[in-house]
């Protein structure tokens, strides 16, 4: 089968384009600045200006399309310039990819297109499925209008799933990278209160998710990329410590986060979703880490 990838380049895009490979499949990527050289793989440049260009012929007879593309939420403090520049990389590729898919002779049968539990906003202890609405704030508007951008497919006929994706956790990259200097030096520990709650998913399970529901044909709509049981920070980091064998005795203040992040701390740090996968369960997928430390055990072994 061949897949057509966008934003494959990072933490996600990399081992999903090694798991597609690895088993057979003809996959192409989307990219800025396309490597010839590029191993087991095809890549093939593209502008996302919210149009399609001349490389749109490769989502042509495509088995399915995955939209990783787009800034990171956490590159950088939240200035009116860098949430302008977050919500046009999304906005943009995603146009781009669902004009692409519009001009196909055989259009591609599903777009699995990226999204995020902050959809949600803060939920304190409250559980949170699909069926919720989105928060009325950076994020939440965010992710509402990526969304419908994606769901523009729909009218022509092509499957979309929107992967409400929450805290991947592998140690090469994502939050859990950042998080381990701390950690090793035996001075890592929660962060403000410790009691929001920290949607959390290995990307093994991550990739194995998406490759669901890119095959199941009745599969659309929102999905939460999540495992089943979240934890709060003050377990997650407690947990983390454990595994680490090192102290977790230190707390970061909420007020020297806010001084130092803005508004991007209360966001992405201090607040939080107790999010359930319930369509995923809905749909069969089972998950290999329903847990945190086991999760965090094989990432450590």
């Amino acid at each position: 089968m061949r897949f057509v990838l966008a934003g494959a380049s990072g933490f996600l895009g990399r081992p999903l384009v090694r798991s597609l490979v690895a088993d057979g499949h003809d996959v192409v990527v989307l990219t800025r600045r396309p490597n010839k050289a590029a191993s087991g793989h095809r890549e093939v440049g593209w502008q996302p200006d919210g149009t399609a260009g001349p490389w749109a012929e490769v989502l042509d007879g495509a088995d399915g399309v995955v939209n990783l593309a787009g800034e990171s939420i956490a590159g950088g403090r939240w200035t009116p310039a860098r949430k302008a520049a977050i919500t046009e990389s999304r906005l943009l590729s995603t146009r781009s990819l669902v004009a692409a898919i519009d001009l196909a002779k055989a259009r591609p049968p599903v777009l699995v297109s990226g999204s995020a539990v902050g959809f949600y906003g803060p939920h304190g202890g409250e559980v949170v499925t699909e069926a919720d609405d989105a928060a009325d704030d950076f994020l939440g508007r965010l992710s509402l209008e990526w969304e419908r951008a994606a769901q523009a497919a729909e009218s022509g006929g092509t499957r979309v799933v929107l992967m409400r994706t929450g805290l991947v956790l592998e140690r090469d990259g994502g939050a859990l990278k950042a998080m381990l200097p701390p950690f090793r030096l035996g001075v890592g520990g929660p962060l403000g209160a410790g009691t929001q709650y920290w949607p959390w998913i290995h990307r093994a399970d991550w990739i194995a998710l998406t490759r669901f529901l890119l095959a199941r044909p009745n599969a659309h709509g929102p999905v939460n990329a999540t495992a089943p049981i979240p934890v709060t920070n003050e377990e997650f980091s407690r947990t983390l410590a454990r595994v680490l064998r090192r102290p977790c005795l230190f707390r970061a203040p909420a007020f020297v986060l806010r001084v130092a992040m803005g508004e991007m701390a209360d966001a992405l740090l201090l607040s939080g979703q107790r999010v359930a996968p319930a369509r995923a369960y809905e749909l069969g997928f089972r998950f290999q880490y329903e847990t945190l430390e086991p999760a965090l055990r094989a990432i450590f072994r």
